[in-house]
């Protein structure tokens, strides 16, 4: 197993509706509305990687299945480290400054649980997106993953990480700021699954704040399962359960930015302090049997490897 790679215990069966599925006819709606969604941001070509035309398209991509968007400043993290900018608030993404010519950009660290976080995100700031080789490879999706201007790395292959590090610190000094899932695989809820510590060097090598979020789904008010995109599902498969899914919501939440500091903070730290602030004060969904997912269960039998993001 490389360092890129990761177990997760998640199967499709955690995957449940916390709600009663929308009619026959709202879903071949939102089918419809989703492949026009889609064919548009294609038909944008080279143009859909410019911030304001990819932060669109991901929330038409949202809208068109029925996914309302909920974006809040957390109130935790007092303490966590070292505010960036001394106190003074800092967008998203540092490329949503005017200075973001003289500072690194941000390294943006999220949770993983489906499909779904990616628009999810580019929806709050069109960040450059951090996936693994294979993904450029499916259909559709990895057409607009490449137009999106998303970088590839290949988890297979551990000789080429610190490279890949190198690459990625290259990209936060010149001002970009870009998104990754230290998880590096997908779980059914916030609370499973240890952040990855190879990503949080590059923050380091370039002096670039990590932005902490937590990405977490409810339907009708109340914590959901039902966005998953686990184990060995076809991408398909999500798709048709989340146009089914009634009142989906997915709630990004944005947790205040941890500066590091050579000699005070490594990539251990970081990741600690990051995936502390990410799984703070989130509500859980109920377990259900059978599928329900066990902490220290073992995996599923042919269960991939590094499946996801």
């Amino acid at each position: 197993m490389s360092a890129w790679e990761v177990r997760s215990e998640c199967t499709p069966r955690c995957a449940a509706h916390a709600a009663p599925r929308v009619p026959f006819t709202e879903t071949a709606r939102r089918c419809a509305a989703f492949a026009h969604a889609a064919g548009r941001a294609l038909r944008d070509g080279e143009r859909m990687a410019e911030p304001a035309r990819l932060r669109a398209h991901a929330r038409a991509v949202l809208a068109s299945i029925g996914v309302r968007l909920v974006v809040e400043a957390a109130r935790d993290g007092v303490g966590l480290a070292v505010p960036y900018g001394a106190g003074a608030a800092v967008p998203y993404g540092a490329n949503a400054t005017s200075a973001a010519q003289a500072r690194p950009g941000t390294l943006v660290v999220a949770n993983h649980i489906s499909w779904l976080d990616i628009p999810a995100l580019l929806a709050v700031e069109p960040v450059t997106l951090l996936a693994k080789r294979e993904v450029g490879d499916w259909p559709l999706v990895g057409t607009l993953a490449r137009r999106a201007g998303t970088r590839f790395i290949d988890r297979a292959g551990p000789r080429q990480l610190p490279a890949t590090i190198a690459d990625l610190a290259d990209l936060l000094r010149s001002g970009r700021s870009v998104a990754a899932f230290p998880q590096a695989t997908t779980w059914c809820s916030v609370a499973h699954g240890a952040f990855r510590r190879a990503t949080f060097q590059a923050a380091l090598d370039a002096g670039a704040p990590v932005r902490p979020v937590t990405i977490a789904y409810e339907q009708l008010g109340m914590p959901s399962t039902v966005a998953g995109f686990l184990g060995d599902e076809e991408f398909l498969s999500s798709v048709r359960r989340v146009v089914g899914a009634r009142g989906l919501t997915a709630r990004v939440t944005v947790h205040p930015p941890l500066l590091p500091h050579p000699g005070a903070h490594d990539r251990r730290t970081l990741a600690a302090l990051a995936r502390a602030a990410v799984s703070r004060t989130v509500r859980e969904p109920a377990r259900h049997a059978p599928g329900a997912c066990r902490v220290g269960a073992a995996p599923a039998p042919g269960q991939a490897l590094g499946t996801y993001l």
